[in-house]
């Protein structure tokens, strides 16, 4: 919904629900800021007359839709009045069970690290306001999980707010293998967590392509574009799915490399076999699929890649690229 049309309507429910008695069209015309920019006194006419009502007649629809209760009263005098009465438009009274309230109390401390905090506290203050039983603990039920999101980067805000608005951004993004960042301009689709690292799923206008990123490697501030999206929004974005085949996760090969001893436990983790090498080194096999040589580059002289052979030119192409950066 535009802004201007959901500030409209926002304006018209407060004076529908704000008045003791039925006001006419006319008074509503007079009094909605945006009615009178758009069919002020100077506009009057047949034709703003037919259009005025043709936009109250939509917003008055749009509001009842929305679940506000709106009265339609005639007067002594035969004239149509509108109002939405406060105890016809009352919420009913909340009642959460324990299980529901720890579902809430944790979804309030999962984003505890970020600038969403104060809203998610603020969101479980108004439930226990609005009927939320002293005596339940919202922590009580599962208090053994201490769930956390972190959101260290400082491109988290923006991004989110730009993919909930559909407007394009334009950032600096360093790719693991380049020295220096480069400019980006996209369409930002999605937001998600996997493996502690948070990743935007969206349309990179300069590629035409859809592409992610990871957010540790913005660099600099994310900036805002006024204009509208180019490429459709698919209906389902699959961020972990493509990041989790960049880093290998997609197996359909293996790889043997040295590893220096004490180093690279995520390597490790996925190793289907380690043997000790002496003198600080390891030896591990490494199933792997798409975007290993990305993600081992990573690791620097930590690792050295013994197979396969394209494997080891791969990381090592990479390694020269970001030498001569």
């Amino acid at each position: 919904m535009a802004i201007a049309k959901a500030e409209r309507l926002m304006n018209l429910a407060l004076c529908l629900l704000g008045t003791r008695r039925p006001l006419s069209k006319r008074e509503l015309r007079e009094s909605i800021e945006a009615y009178v920019e758009a069919f002020g006194p100077e506009q009057t006419s047949p034709g703003s007359d037919d259009a005025f009502n043709r936009m109250f007649e939509r917003d008055k629809d749009d509001l009842r839709e929305l679940g506000l209760v709106i009265e339609t009263v005639e007067s002594l005098d035969g004239e149509i009045g509108y109002l939405a009465r406060r105890d016809s438009n009352r919420l009913p009274p909340i009642t959460l069970d324990a299980e529901e309230a720890a579902a809430l109390g944790l979804a309030a401390k999962v984003w505890q690290q970020a600038r969403l905090a104060g809203a998610a506290s603020g969101a479980l203050q108004k439930l226990r306001a609005a009927g939320l039983p002293e005596d339940v603990d919202p922590y009580e039920a599962h208090s053994a999980l201490e769930p956390r999101i972190p959101v260290h980067e400082a491109a988290f805000e923006p991004l989110m707010l730009a993919c909930r608005d559909r407007r394009p951004v334009v950032f600096d993004y360093r790719k693991a293998t380049a020295a220096r960042p480069e400019t980006r301009h996209v369409e930002p689709w999605a937001l998600e967590c996997w493996r502690g690292h948070w990743y935007l799923a969206g349309f990179d206008r300069d590629r035409g392509a859809e592409r992610v990123f990871r957010l540790s490697r913005i660099t600099g501030k994310v900036r805002s574009r006024g204009a509208r999206f180019t490429a459709p929004v698919p209906d389902v974005v699959t961020v972990r799915e493509t990041v989790a085949s960049w880093a290998g996760e997609t197996a359909d090969r293996s790889a043997l490399i040295r590893l220096r001893a004490d180093a690279g436990y995520p390597l490790r983790a996925k190793a289907t076999a380690v043997r000790e090498l002496g003198d600080g080194w390891d030896e591990l096999l490494i199933p792997y699929g798409h975007g290993l040589d990305a993600w081992l580059v990573e690791f620097g002289p930590d690792v050295v890649v013994l197979e396969p052979a394209e494997l080891r030119a791969d990381v090592v192409d990479r390694l020269r690229a970001v030498a001569k950066g």
